[in-house]
């Protein structure tokens, strides 16, 4: 679901990928943007993350990252050109969790990461939310 839309950049246009959450509608964003070899994916949830991963950072953590892999994928990126991760949790969860999950999904590319404890998510029983930025096919 990628939409090409005019880039400010004089020559350059602005991809972006809509995975089809309602609060892209809600809201008015994308999933992921991408300008020349830079990729910026939102900051996104795990989808159903309380009902299939109920009180579970490590679950919810892993599925927020594989989305924005395929975020990054979607618009021509691969997991190993994610140059940073921002992890939110709320407080209370389980930052060894959250960061065996981050070793699993993406320590292989060891990009720089931030991890954050917020006041809260939106969405019942969310745990953790997470973005990426990538550089897609070397420096922009």
């Amino acid at each position: 679901m990628s939409a090409d839309i005019p880039s400010s950049q004089p020559g350059a246009s602005l991809t972006r990928f809509r995975d089809g959450s309602a609060w892209e509608t809600v809201a008015g964003y994308s999933r992921s943007a991408r300008s020349g070899n830079v990729v910026a994916v939102s900051g996104t949830t795990a989808p159903d993350g309380a009902r299939l991963f109920p009180g579970d950072t490590y679950g919810q953590t892993a599925s927020c990252l594989r989305q924005v892999v395929a975020a990054v994928e979607a618009l021509g990126g691969r997991d190993i050109d994610i140059i940073r991760t921002r992890i939110m949790l709320v407080p209370g969860a389980d930052v060894e969790g959250a960061s065996r999950a981050h070793l699993e999904v993406l320590g292989h590319v060891a990009p720089a990461n931030s991890l954050y404890f917020v006041a809260g998510l939106v969405g019942e029983g969310l745990l953790v939310e997470v973005e990426g930025d990538a550089v897609v096919g070397g420096t922009p």
